[in-house]
């Protein structure tokens, strides 16, 4: 299976949304853990790259290239 491609400053779509009834996140540091920040409430949160990985849909905003 082939290894879902993501970067710093991404925006991306989980598979269940945010009790605040967002479901974009924004990448915010990457690692042995990915951090996330959720668009509408601003509230972060730190999962294993491997849950990340499983619970992540899709990318929805590339991040620029800087």
């Amino acid at each position: 299976m082939e290894r879902k491609q993501f970067q710093l400053n991404d925006i991306v779509e989980m598979k269940k949304q945010h009790p605040c009834g967002t479901n974009r996140w924004k990448v915010i540091r990457l690692g042995a853990d990915i951090r996330i920040k959720c668009e509408g409430c601003q509230h972060s949160v730190m999962i294993p790259r491997v849950e990340f990985e499983k619970k992540m849909k899709k990318v929805l905003v590339k991040a620029e290239a800087e």
